[in-house]
């Protein structure tokens, strides 16, 4: 049965965002929807969810079809209310003091901790916000249920358990699921949009598989394009010589098949389709300093305590050399960011027992929070106070960075998280470290600024210690894995048995 069919549906903000899309969502489908950063995911699920109206074409839904959209971030006016309250109010008023109980069973199934539901939602972790939202938005029992980014700030056991939820959902539930988390696509859905400014390629396959058709067909586009235009351009020159020959000898016949060849090469060049660039999230490009080091980093018997003091784990001797690119393993609390703080610290001239450094480290820093960018800085200044380089170069920089030169003014505090987290890595780069100290690195990252990060840190001898949450990004970077483990950071071989352990699949 279909749920909702779209007819040429297309919205404009400024700039067109899609277009021409046309989609039948059927019960039962799981939908991945893929694109690059402000390209019109959440823009979409919006219009599906009627919470936003199209600028061209429009859908039409099932009688009696439930659309609900489980929100990316919940507003200020729920952040408040008590987590209980704000998931109460996905209920129908006039049934929720008897339907009232429904609300505990949601957050049971996702495992919300009791203590935490009568707290304000503001006051729960990223995480726990995300799973309130889930519950607020299953509560109303959609037939469609519309997902933005629910990964994000969720740990591995979390984004686990959410594979696992929508695993058990009713066969007939529909979902269709916004995410730049590759694995996680993989795991839940069979479909995938790619959606696009004009034309929106959809493939019956999960992420993986169908990035690869859709690469190929990308390259069979690019490749009948460049015949086209070859094509074009010999009718051009065939033109040209007939031209010349024709006023040399008076012809008239010549005159007029000179025109048909260039008419014919204007309908080829103007049907002629060039394959698809995505231009919105810019570049991600990383410069190292080169160093000759043999060691960058050495800890022999450090200890690592939480900032109260309580001790959080030990190790032995651990070394990191030029080109190693160490990810750093553990559960939440085990103390993965604690110990980039201190190496943070250290980099910036505090001494620690148990640590050494090389003095040719260029230290390149990245926490999670982005907390090196100041909300009232505009990205101008982001990059003119922290190196010397004129206007020009700024300009340029911050264009090759996706930012448009008229946004160039705006202060950093109105950017979304994909915008900020290109400025981050635009001055990472400009730093030209030979040290990365990387946490969470593709929080708010699109597939295309991950995969562009990706080859960046594999190219070259800079090294990096990082850590994440991202399947898909840690196979595809690391070449070492370090774990912490009852108490102790250990070196172990692979990462993938931490993984399935992690999620609860193993």
């Amino acid at each position: 049965m279909t749920l909702i069919s779209t007819h040429s549906l297309g919205m404009t903000l400024g700039s067109r965002l899609f277009s021409h899309l046309d989609l039948v969502i059927q019960k039962g489908d799981r939908i991945g929807l893929v694109a690059a950063n402000g390209r019109g995911k959440s823009t979409l699920l919006r219009c599906l969810a009627g919470l936003a109206a199209p600028t061209e074409g429009g859908f039409t839904i099932a009688r009696g079809a439930r659309v609900t959209l489980m929100v990316q971030d919940p507003g200020p006016e729920l952040l408040s209310r008590p987590t209980r309250d704000v998931v109460l109010e996905a209920l129908p008023a006039e049934t929720r003091d008897w339907e009232a109980w429904r609300v505990d069973v949601a957050l049971d199934a996702l495992e919300l901790p009791i203590g935490l539901r009568d707290r304000p939602l503001g006051e729960l972790s990223g995480g726990w916000q995300r799973m309130a939202l889930l519950a607020r938005a299953w509560l109303t029992e959609p037939d469609l249920l519309l997902m933005d980014e629910p990964t994000n700030h969720l740990d591995l056991s979390r984004i686990g358990q959410l594979q696992r939820w929508i695993a058990d959902l009713p066969k007939a539930t529909a979902v269709m699921i916004a995410s730049h988390d590759r694995a996680f696509l993989d795991a839940v859905t069979t479909r995938t949009l790619f959606l696009r400014a004009a034309a929106s390629p959809q493939f019956a396959r999960p992420y993986s598989a169908a990035r690869a058709s859709l690469d190929e067909s990308d390259a069979a586009t690019a490749r009948a394009h460049a015949t086209e235009l070859r094509q074009a351009d010999q009718l051009r020159r065939q033109a040209a010589k007939l031209h010349n020959i024709g006023i040399n000898s008076g012809s008239d016949l010549l005159t007029v098949k000179t025109k048909q060849l260039r008419e014919r090469a204007e309908r080829i060049e103007a049907a002629a389709r060039p394959a698809h660039r995505e231009a919105s999230a810019g570049r991600i490009m990383l410069a190292e300093s080169g160093t000759e080091a043999r060691v960058l980093l050495a800890l022999r018997d450090l200890a690592v305590t939480a900032p109260g003091g309580k001790p959080l784990f030990t190790m032995g001797k651990l070394w990191v050399h030029p080109g190693d690119r160490v990810v750093l393993l553990g559960r939440n609390g085990a103390g993965k960011s604690c110990l980039l703080q201190l190496l943070t610290r250290a980099m910036r001239g505090e001494a620690h027992e148990g640590l050494r450094l090389n003095p040719s480290i260029i230290p390149g820093i990245c926490d999670q929070s982005l907390s090196h960018l100041r909300p009232e800085e505009t990205l101008q200044g982001a990059i003119a106070d922290r190196f010397g380089v004129g206007e020009q170069r700024i300009r340029s920089l911050l264009a090759g960075a996706g930012f448009a030169v008229e946004r160039q003014g705006q202060r950093v505090a109105v950017l979304s998280g994909g915008q900020r987290a290109r400025l981050a890595m635009l001055i990472l780069r400009l730093e030209q470290p030979n040290f990365y100290l990387l946490d969470e690195p593709t929080n708010h990252l699109d597939i295309e600024g991950q995969e562009a990060l990706e080859g960046e840190l594999n190219r070259g001898e800079a090294a990096c210690l990082l850590v994440s949450h991202d399947r898909r990004f840690v196979q595809n970077v690391a070449n070492r894995f370090w774990l912490i483990e009852r108490g102790r950071l250990v070196e172990t071989e692979a990462a993938e048995g931490y993984f399935a352990a992690a999620m609860g699949d193993g």
